[in-house]
């Protein structure tokens, strides 16, 4: 448990799986003016309207995580996508299938987006099964087309802008990923369940 500037703690934990039960314990029992949540791959800023006390870090060591939210619970975004990204048929062949058996895998499992990053309305969604775990590419490219869809080790994800990036692109969607003009701007934000519906 650290302090985070004058207003925030940083909890630091284990990995995902600690992450969301934190998460998940904090929203059903928020601190006193607890103000936002930001997860990551091994930690949760907890922000506060006000400065953090010792009385908050023991109430964090203190919770007790509750199970993770069910399958059916939060809300479920279906992201369209075309499945025709440049890595396809190399990702296919990592997985060990073809491209219509990837296709179906990738379409039959519901994601959930652990946490946000990279870029403005950026989600990490995880929930994908091992034998869909495909490595980064060894070579990033210089520019990823905005709505790319990727897949980078246990993660899958899409590009809400163009830029730099080393995932292997399976496919575009062209959902408005991030909107400042919406509430909340992110259409991803952590615990929305995410299902890749193909589109012609």
């Amino acid at each position: 448990m650290l302090p985070c500037g004058d207003r925030a703690l940083l909890v630091e934990v284990a990995d995902l799986a600690a992450v969301s039960a934190v998460r998940t314990a904090l929203e059903r029992a928020p601190l006193r003016g607890q103000v936002e949540l930001v997860p990551a791959a091994r930690t949760v800023l907890v922000v506060l309207d006000r400065a953090p006390t010792e009385q908050d870090a023991a109430a964090v060591r203190r919770l007790a995580p509750g199970p993770a939210p069910g399958p059916d619970e939060g809300p479920l975004v279906e992201l369209p996508v075309v499945f025709d990204g440049p890595d396809l048929a190399e990702v296919a062949a990592l997985t060990g299938r073809d491209v219509a058996g990837l296709v179906a895998a990738l379409g039959a499992v519901e994601l959930t987006v652990a946490f946000g990053g990279f870029a403005p309305g950026f989600g990490y969604l995880t929930g994908l099964p091992a034998d869909l775990h495909v490595p980064r590419r060894d070579t990033p490219r210089t520019r990823v087309p905005a709505g790319s869809v990727g897949l980078a080790g246990p993660f899958a994800g899409a590009y809400p802008r163009a830029s730099p990036g080393g995932w292997q692109l399976v496919g575009r969607t062209d959902a408005v990923l991030f909107d400042v003009d919406r509430d909340p701007p992110a259409l991803l934000t952590p615990g929305v369940r995410v299902r890749l519906r193909e589109v012609g």
